[in-house]
């Protein structure tokens, strides 16, 4: 079974993709964002700390993050395998999640890498900020994202290029085009 890292620009489809392939793989899809969420409503160690970070409207320190990928990955559910999204998001997570997944035996990892270009990118996260009512997703919040984006995440693609991982679909097609050329890849 695949264990696949979704790579890609805010609004290339990484979620929905993630959770269409899992269901269809009956796979976990692990978004760090749930597991965050997942950690506070069940109140665990872990979550506990994250929580007083939110609280404080601070980000959650990779330590805390990784910790909580590490303590998921070694559930039951992701032993026969699993979809990552929103993780890693930087380079020294990429060095995390490499030596984790050596530790427990869980390699053969591909690393598929949504390509959508940006003008299309920031058109698809208005019209989502319009129908879910988020006002705060301005043009200008959205391109400082895409930078922030570009500066920490895109070096990950190189990092995963120079290691025979990577796997670049077009994400700017209809989702099941999508879904179909991710079936392909994943599969060659």
């Amino acid at each position: 079974m695949p264990r696949l890292i979704f790579l890609g620009p805010p609004g290339a489809g990484k979620g929905t993709q993630a959770k269409h392939l899992a269901n269809s793989w009956q796979i976990p899809h692990i978004s760090t964002g749930d597991i965050l969420r997942q950690a506070m409503r069940d109140r665990t160690p872990l979550g506990i700390q994250a929580q007083g970070y939110a609280d404080r409207g601070e980000l959650v320190p990779d330590q805390l993050v990784n910790d909580l990928v590490a303590e998921r990955l070694q559930q039951s559910d992701a032993q026969v395998g699993w979809i990552l999204d929103g993780f890693p998001r930087k380079l020294s997570q990429a060095v995390f999640l490499d030596e984790l997944l050596q530790k427990l035996h869980q390699g053969s990892t591909r690393v598929v890498n949504l390509e959508v270009p940006e003008a299309i990118v920031v058109d698809r996260l208005l019209k989502r900020a319009e129908k879910e009512g988020r006002a705060d997703d301005t043009e200008e919040v959205i391109r400082r994202r895409l930078e922030v984006y570009h500066q920490e995440t895109s070096p990950l693609i190189d990092f995963y290029r120079d290691r025979q991982q990577l796997v670049s679909v077009d994400g700017n097609q209809s989702m099941e085009q999508v879904t179909a050329h991710l079936q392909t890849a994943v599969n060659s």
